[in-house]
């Protein structure tokens, strides 16, 4: 999906219209469009001021808004890191191969071998290693890329660490657990080693990076940033309600060094722990979801100034440069189940939807609003995987792709392929005619629909009108980025009460081979694709009847 402009506040008018239209196509469209919004899209300078006019409204105490905060301690402490049994027990003990006990040695030895492709089996590393799939996909990474000597890094001191802060991932949350930790770290070891990043990071650089995905979700409670700062929690009070829990996985993860045997950085310089610190800071604290359009507004920038060396690999030369590629790589780590293998991201969907209703479950306990996606009731699971995709997964990595290319391509091959099995998997039900009411002098070609192209208000452009005739062809899908003359879209209606089946519009793609399409929103009367024309502002083609 390319994204002209996206640093422009013309892009944001637009994504915005666009998830509007997606929220009024369908109650489950409303919900995906109010998470979309309320996830990606940082709202802290959106905040509406009361008017200082206003009458003094006498306020009711809800039963989530308390006086005191639940669990209240002392704020200087930090909350969540506690004492474990092994903390010292592996002083002078001899290492397991991967660094921990198993009576599977043999298979997960096999499911390793696979540590350096993309799409590991971390559901199997996990079970092979009693539950300890970041352990042991640590310790291997490490041993990989010869960490462990560059750094001298105590082998047991790097065990007790691991175990301890594996131990601080909750096992009872469905998807921010230790698993999706060493599904990250494993990630970002593999967007480490692209081609076009040959030698661009030291050792340092990297170490960093793959430090900051392990502890990225430490302590993680199973509800987001703002669940916590409406039931007004002690976490939300700490950091002032700015990126809750990506501060509090820092200040776990960090604390958790000071532990018993547990400092791993014990041999760097003084110079060297600054510069880590501050280079895993930088990149945790990215990968706060509200963050994601800066992120890719600066990604994106990168992408169209990009240098690169005569052997094709890019050219950063400061540290901006660089760690701003390195937050962005750990946050398509943190964003690549969607690329994964179809069983492995049906898992992983299985796992946050799961955890999304528990967090539904608690906030209707509490008589609060159940957040967008959280109500098991009425959240759907296809639709939400499309929006996540069209909105938010795609434009990053086919911008990750781009700045990287062609190493990513497969990636994005498989990403689109697992939208598009998402989309072919909303339900479809027995409906009306697609329209209603007196078709006289139609004819037998069917309905004529009309596509009509608009640019940016505050953009010169040309205005064109298309007539089309419904088709019968099989459709293809303006998702896909090109087409053939005659191209045909299908109109596919996704509204929960009333499916109005599918339908088919012939399109003469030759007329409009100036744009390339990026997504469809689908409704009753109307196909709306984005495209970008040579420096132009996204635009729109509308369909109505």
């Amino acid at each position: 999906m390319v994204l002209c402009h996206f640093v422009s506040p013309q892009f944001k008018r637009m994504l915005n219209r666009e998830l509007t239209h997606l929220s009024e196509m369908s109650r489950s469209g409303n919900q995906v469009s109010e998470f979309i919004s309320n996830t990606f899209l940082d709202k802290q300078n959106e905040l509406e001021l009361p008017c200082p006019m206003a009458k003094t409204r006498e306020r009711k105490k809800r039963p989530h808004q308390q006086t005191q905060i639940e669990g209240q301690g002392t704020l200087t402490q930090i909350s969540g890191v506690r004492k474990l049994s092994h903390s010292a027990g592996l002083q002078g003990s001899s290492i397991s191969r991967f660094g921990v006990k198993t009576d599977q040695e043999d298979l997960l030895s096999k499911d390793l071998e696979n540590i350096n492709k993309w799409g590991l089996n971390i559901f199997r590393v996990a079970e092979h290693s009693h539950n300890r799939p970041l352990t042991c996909t640590m310790y291997t990474i490490f041993q990989e890329r010869d960490l462990m000597n560059t750094f001298k890094i105590p082998t047991d001191a790097f065990v007790t660490f691991m175990m301890t802060l594996e131990a601080h991932y909750h096992s009872d949350v469905e998807y921010h657990n230790s698993l999706h930790a060493a599904d990250v770290a494993q990630s970002t070891h593999i967007l480490l080693s692209t081609p076009a990043l040959d030698a661009v990071f030291t050792d340092l650089e990297i170490l960093a990076a793959i430090f900051a995905a392990a502890i990225h979700d430490v302590d993680h409670p199973g509800v987001s940033n703002q669940f916590l700062i409406n039931t007004n929690s002690e976490l939300a009070l700490m950091y002032n309600d700015e990126s809750v829990l990506e501060n509090h996985h820092l200040a776990v993860g960090f604390k958790l060094l000071q532990e018993d045997n547990c400092d791993i950085f014990q041999n760097l310089t003084k110079k060297e722990r600054q510069s880590l610190r501050r280079m895993v800071i930088d990149m945790v604290l990215a990968t706060d979801m509200s963050k994601h359009m800066s992120l890719l507004a600066d990604l994106k920038t990168m992408v169209e100034t990009k240098k690169v060396t005569s052997s094709g690999v890019l050219l950063l030369d400061n540290y901006t440069d660089k760690i701003q590629v390195m937050r962005n790589m750990v946050h398509c780590a943190d964003l690549s189940n969607p690329t994964k293998s179809l069983d492995l991201y049906r898992q992983w969907t299985d796992r946050i939807m799961n955890e999304f209703s528990h967090q539904g479950d608690r906030e209707r306990e509490k008589g609060m609003e159940i957040s967008p996606m959280c109500d098991k009731h009425t959240a759907s699971v296809e639709k939400s995987q499309v929006g996540f995709i069209d909105y938010i997964v795609h434009p990053l990595w086919e911008t990750w792709a781009d700045l990287v290319h062609p190493d990513a391509q497969d990636i994005l091959d498989t990403l689109e392929d697992n939208r598009n099995w998402y989309q072919s998997m909303i339900p479809q039900r027995p409906s009306p005619p697609f329209c209603t009411g007196d078709r006289e002098g139609d004819g037998e070609g069917g309905h004529r629909f009309q596509f009509e192209l608009t640019l940016d208000d505050e953009q010169d452009g040309e205005m064109g009108v298309e007539e089309c005739e419904r088709g019968t062809e099989e459709g293809w899908s303006p998702v896909d980025q090109g087409g053939p003359d005659n191209t045909i879209f299908v109109l596919t209606n996704t509204d929960d009460e009333t499916k109005l089946g599918e339908e088919t519009v012939a399109f003469n793609w030759d007329k409009m081979k100036h744009f390339r399409a990026i997504f469809v929103l689908r409704d009753y009367f109307r196909v709306h694709v984005l495209f970008c024309r040579d420096g132009m502002l996204p635009g729109s083609i509308q369909c109505s009847n």
